[in-house]
């Protein structure tokens, strides 16, 4: 795949998705119907459809921009490094976040895609540690250098932020990392041959055959020599 196809395979979904819970909150506002209680309410029948729906749910404008930003960077790059595990980290991001919140999150409704940017942060960050290829430990610095103060989201410092969405998102993409560090791109192994100071490996030609066979009997007399002597010394 070229670099262009590659690019815009990275940048559909991503696209797609934004769009989606862009529409989602604007046909809220037109309407005047707000489809929060779609999202996440732990340990209740009715909060178990927020695992599907909570991500594409945003309190205001100013929720959807802080996240609509990250989420579309993170997942590019989740896409265009990691291709072959595109859909498989970011719907298993958002659904095992999903039951996360729902089994241990405050009681209160769970709305947002802040999970999913977790997730797909902490995949990219770890992912490219473990699998030691520096253009991809690259982009873990990179994300750490642009949104390393996401940090502080894991910790309940705010009532009305999601926290547990947030640690639950940034462990996901943690475990995740680890399941899949050998699938996908990985680092290139050289194979340096065989040892080139095992004197077995060079060809030898005649004259050198009959040479090494004057050596081994010249050896063999001088050890016959020193043999005798040895013996010699022994009758004194």
């Amino acid at each position: 795949m070229n670099d262009k196809r590659r690019i815009k395979y990275s940048i559909i979904f991503p696209i797609f998705f934004i769009i989606i819970i862009w529409c989602v909150k604007v046909f809220e506002l037109a309407s005047g119907y707000s489809f929060s209680f779609l999202g996440i309410y732990p340990r209740t029948f009715h909060g178990l459809l927020g695992i599907f729906f909570a991500p594409l749910l945003h309190a205001d404008f100013n929720h959807l921009i802080n996240n609509s930003v990250p989420l579309f960077i993170l997942s590019v790059g989740v896409f265009y490094f990691y291709r072959p595990l595109g859909y498989k980290v970011f719907f298993l991001t958002w659904f095992v976040t999903g039951i996360w919140v729902w089994c241990g999150a405050r009681s209160a409704y769970h709305i947002g895609a802040s999970g999913i940017v977790y997730g797909l942060a902490s995949f990219l960050v770890f992912s490219g540690a473990l699998r030691r290829k520096p253009e991809l430990a690259a982009i873990s610095l990179i994300v750490i250098f642009l949104y390393g103060s996401m940090i502080w989201g894991i910790f309940p410092f705010v009532p009305d932020i999601s926290w547990e969405s947030h640690l639950s998102g940034g462990t996901v993409g943690l475990i995740i990392a680890i399941i899949f560090r050998k699938d996908g791109p990985q680092a290139k192994k050289f194979d340096f041959g065989p040892d080139d100071d095992n004197d077995d490996n060079y060809p030898v030609s005649d004259d050198d055959k009959v040479l090494l066979e004057l050596n081994k009997n010249i050896d063999a007399n001088i050890n016959f020599d020193n043999s005798s002597h040895s013996h010699l010394k022994l009758e004194e």
